[in-house]
């Protein structure tokens, strides 16, 4: 009777996470966001029956009541996310609501099934986290003059990582937390924000070419830093959103181009001077013929994913551990395996559609300061996606990052929820200002 259920419940669980991931889209036929009413409710209703699916499934595997205690624990959070946000800000982005949850959801499930201990951390994290990112957009509404501050945010950010650098301990080569008062932190994670703060402040103070040189020597100071830290995927996040917000400010190719050529040569001489960017593109290359060392991990992930085929083989039923880090950097692996590549590519779509809600939001502001943060957190939180899941599908060498709301990991979390309350802010403070003017 077990093995009936486990196997018709997997059906299930692809089946509702399409149809999730379909309204996704849908909801773009409508311009109007009281015209997606109705889609956003059968989301709701499709997400809660998702996660009550998955943990169902865990239950009758691990035989735990701590599953139960918190799968309802942690619906309860996710249902007063929901109404805090629609009760509070009922201008907000009920779309970035709704995947927000799905994807934080989708992370405690295969948490739960590889680390209880990890994912009950996890949700401490994330219940701090939202009642902090239920605040920021009421922030924001108050406090309107941010651009003013862009020097503080720069140097800010710029003392974070020069911090890291010089009183860091080396982990695995790369120096990435920074502990203060016995909390360690990932800096970097932190600064990703008020760097795009601080780079549109700097692009919108005036129009000149004086202010194009300035913004590129702040962003170059920020990036090498990094460099210098090792912590090499980071460095390439904070230039590539420098050079997508620089070209949405100035509307010039050249500049586009340029950074491109730049991020050629930059990787080239990377190569050239990092012993470990040698090592992760030798992996990448053959990880096969190097699966006993470099290789090891992203073999490994390539089996998960491989034997997961379509339909997945059921929560509890693969071997996602036997891939080291799999809780952070390979989590996307993990959940191929064991709920499907089907389940895996809806997850992408629906980053794909928060990426896309962000665009959307950043191209209705007439004011360029909160268009090239929008733009700019955008990039941030498509490109770090991107680089997670192309380096453990074997797209691209790895980076060492991991997939926004989904990987384990208190910086990431907690930083990726700030970021999505932030675009919320930006949300709200449009289509009040579009009512006024209607008004």
């Amino acid at each position: 009777m077990e093995t009936i259920f486990l196997t018709f419940s997997k059906y299930i669980l692809i089946l509702l996470m399409l149809i999730y991931t379909f309204q996704c889209f849908y909801v773009f036929r409508f311009s109007d966001e009281n015209d997606r009413n109705g889609i956003y409710i059968r989301q709701d209703i499709v997400m809660s029956l998702v996660y009550l699916t998955a943990f169902a499934q865990l239950y009758v595997c691990m035989r735990d009541t701590e599953v139960l205690k918190f799968y309802v624990e942690t619906q309860l959070l996710f249902w007063s996310v929901i109404l805090l946000y629609r009760l509070l800000y009922p201008e907000a982005n009920k779309l970035l609501v709704n995947n927000m949850c799905m994807l934080i959801g989708t992370g405690f499930i295969i948490l739960v099934r590889l680390n209880y201990q990890k994912a009950a951390k996890q949700f401490t994290v994330v219940v701090i986290s939202a009642v902090l990112s239920v605040l920021i957009p009421f922030v924001l509404k108050t406090f309107k003059r941010l651009r003013r501050f862009y020097w503080l945010m720069a140097l800010a950010g710029i003392v974070a990582l020069a911090a890291v650098l010089i009183f860091s301990t080396a982990i695995n080569g790369s120096k990435l937390n920074l502990k203060i008062g016995g909390i360690s932190f990932q800096a970097s994670e932190f600064v990703k924000i008020i760097f795009v703060f601080a780079i549109a402040g700097i692009l919108t103070c005036s129009k000149s070419e004086k202010r194009n040189m300035l913004s590129a020597v702040i962003a170059g100071i920020h990036v090498l830093l990094l460099v210098a830290s090792k912590d090499l995927g980071s460095a390439i996040i904070f230039y590539m959103v420098y050079i997508i917000m620089l070209f949405v400010a100035t509307g010039r190719k050249r500049y586009f181009l340029t950074g491109m050529a730049g991020a050629a040569f930059a990787s080239m001489i990377g190569y050239r001077i990092f012993s470990h960017v040698r090592v992760r593109v030798e992996a990448w290359q053959d990880p096969l013929g190097n699966i006993e060392t470099s290789g090891y991990q992203i073999a490994q992930s390539l089996f998960a994913i491989g034997t997961g085929g379509f339909f997945g083989m059921g929560l509890s039923q693969g071997a996602p551990n036997r891939i080291p880090v799999v809780e952070a950097d390979f989590i996307f692996a993990a959940i191929s395996e064991e709920l499907g590549v089907l389940f895996g590519v809806c997850l992408i779509l629906i980053c794909v559609s928060c990426f896309v809600m962000f665009m959307n939001i950043a191209m209705r502001f007439n004011d360029m300061f909160y268009k090239l943060v929008a733009v700019g957190l955008a990039v941030t939180y498509g490109f770090q996606v991107f680089l997670t899941i192309g380096g453990v599908t074997k797209f691209i060498p790895l980076t060492g990052v991991t997939l926004p709301l989904v990987s384990y990991g208190s910086n990431s979390i907690m930083v990726s929820l700030i970021m999505f309350s932030v675009i919320q802010g930006l949300y709200v403070s449009v289509r009040k200002s579009n009512q006024s003017d209607g008004d």
